[in-house]
């Protein structure tokens, strides 16, 4: 009997899964315990295990693609079983949750009508969801070409996000008949991207009256003239040189100024230090490919310029999509920061024990704790005695906790994520230390697992690594504070009514003041204190 797979719910906030590679195609048999796919959220991918034997039937989202939470993912039972009344017309299982109907538009990733009957064996392909919040992606780069032949597995296209740039597969076989978008166009999540089907169909009415289910309008067919299609995506326009270039170049050009150039030419074009408004490109609709590079001769000044000043200046500015992890930041500060009303404490720390301590811890072999681990470990023990900073609000109550799990922000090149030290309280310096590079690394690799970043009780961010002396952070939610730790200073300080040479550390704790009082802030950082300038009491 056939088994209908769902959308896995890989935290206790994820609403949207993104199928990043099925090792199982269908007609694939499936044993219990073998991994179907990898699953991607905007922070974590992870293997999904199959719980049923027998044959992969019917695969229900794309590699690429996003759905929602419970909504079809796969169907396994015995070989050459009729799955087809498991599947409503719009290829959503029954019991999927129906999502709002404002959203269900741009949503249903599966769910597609057209306006005239679709040839036999012809398959629309659409724009495929890439990451959870994703609305439009862009195509880069075309690798199959209307009229090649498409092989299942090949790759038809590179497909770009704000986030990042993926090889978008195919998992149907024929001819590429129609191309829904050129290279450098952008659409929205289920938009018309492709028709493949039998070589010499007429697909012309396909592609005109497309529609994904519950849209307003039709998705539009590229433009049949030889000039570069307009890009909907605004992006650099690359800057203006002094010289006269061939009027041919020109052709290569969008009206909103984007060179239409392979990335294989960009490269050597940049390596070369070649200006892409001087080259004239002989590829589909003059694009600029890696024999036009090579062939490139530099135009010389005309006549009209020489012995003239020409400026080369020119206004320039790139917008750059927002990714679903910038995306997914802004919402979270954004909530936090204007529900939670913020106040800020600032101290400074004399870190002339605590230099000598480390210094010391680290002569041990094979030891190497931070500053930052032991930031960690003070504010750990200070949590301890001071459990209404290591609070969290609720409408209804306020909660104290009583474990300590301190987030440590760290920088990714996209963004920000914070995974957790558990029970920070109850370890050592080197297990610290060990844990936060342990984490910082899946964090810049993208391999948090969802678990890794859920449950802190406290926040630390630190920038005197980048020479930042001061700075404010907002409020982790649902976290009661943060504490953001600054640069250590060397600077003159007054020592026994004496100035002399010393080195301080400023820190900043914001405080949810629903829950924690400014004086009850204030007692903390004096805890604190005790830790960080005397850091031989952490060992006690």
């Amino acid at each position: 009997m056939a088994e209908i797979i769902n959308m896995p719910r890989l935290s206790d906030t994820m609403e949207e899964g993104t199928v990043a590679t099925w090792l199982k195609k269908v007609g694939d048999k499936v044993e219990e315990g073998d991994i179907l796919a990898e699953i991607e959220t905007d922070k974590a991918t992870m293997e999904f295990e199959s719980f049923y034997e027998g044959t992969l039937l019917h695969i229900g989202v794309q590699e690429g693609e996003t759905t929602k939470v419970d909504a079809l993912l796969a169907i396994i039972g015995d070989e050459g079983e009729d799955v087809s009344a498991l599947l409503s017309g719009s290829g959503e299982v029954a019991s999927t949750p129906e999502a709002p109907k404002e959203e269900q538009q741009v949503e249903n990733t599966q769910a597609e009508t057209v306006d005239v009957d679709i040839p036999e064996g012809v398959v629309v392909v659409t724009m495929p969801r890439l990451s959870d919040t994703m609305e439009e992606g862009t195509v880069a780069t075309w690798l199959k070409h209307v009229g090649d032949t498409v092989e299942e597995g090949d790759i038809l296209a590179e497909i770009e996000t704000d986030k990042a740039t993926m090889e978008f597969e195919s998992f149907q076989s024929g001819t590429l008949l129609h191309v829904g978008l050129q290279e450098g166009e952008s659409a929205k999540v289920d938009a018309l991207l492709a028709i493949i089907g039998p070589a010499g169909t007429d697909v012309s009415a396909v592609a005109s009256n497309f529609k994904v289910a519950g849209a307003s309008a039709k998705v539009e067919e590229a433009p049949k003239k030889e000039a570069a299609p307009k890009v909907e995506t605004p992006v650099s326009k690359p800057a203006a040189v002094a010289v006269e270039a061939p009027k041919a170049a020109t052709q290569t050009t969008a009206s909103n100024g984007r060179v239409f150039v392979s990335p294989l030419a960009k490269k050597i074009a940049t390596e070369k230090g070649i200006d892409l408004n001087q080259v004239q490109g002989s590829g589909e609709h003059g694009r600029i490919i890696k024999r036009d590079i090579e062939n490139f001769t530099p135009v010389t000044q005309s006549a009209a310029t020489v012995g003239k000043f020409v400026p080369a200046g020119q206004e320039d500015f790139e917008d750059v999509p927002n990714s679903q992890m910038r995306k997914a930041i802004a919402k979270a500060l954004t909530n936090s920061k204007f529900t939670a009303p913020h106040y800020y404490l600032n101290v400074e720390f004399d870190m002339e024990n605590a230099i000598a301590f480390r210094t010391q811890f680290n002569s041990i072999p094979d030891t190497k704790i931070s500053y930052n681990d032991m930031v960690v470990k003070a504010c750990a023990l200070a949590l301890k005695q001071h459990p209404q900073v290591n609070s969290q609000w609720f409408a209804d109550k306020m909660r104290l906790n009583n474990h300590v799990h301190i987030g440590v922000a760290v920088a990714v090149p996209d963004g920000l994520v914070v995974p957790v030290v558990r029970f920070a309280n109850e370890q050592s310096l080197p297990q610290i230390g060990a844990a936060v590079k342990e984490l910082a690394g899946k964090a810049r690799n993208k391999k948090l697992t969802p678990a890794e970043m859920e449950g802190s009780t406290f926040t630390v961010s630190n920038l005197g690594m980048f020479g930042i002396d001061t700075f404010t952070s907002i409020i982790n939610q649902p976290n009661s504070a943060i504490l953001s730790v600054g640069n250590i200073v060397e600077k003159p300080v007054v020592k026994n009514g004496q100035i002399v040479v010393g080195h301080t550390m400023k820190l900043s704790l914001a405080c949810d003041h629903r829950t924690i009082d400014g004086a009850t802030g204030a007692q903390f950082l004096q805890t604190l204190k005790g830790y960080i300038e005397n850091p031989v009491t952490m060992l006690v």
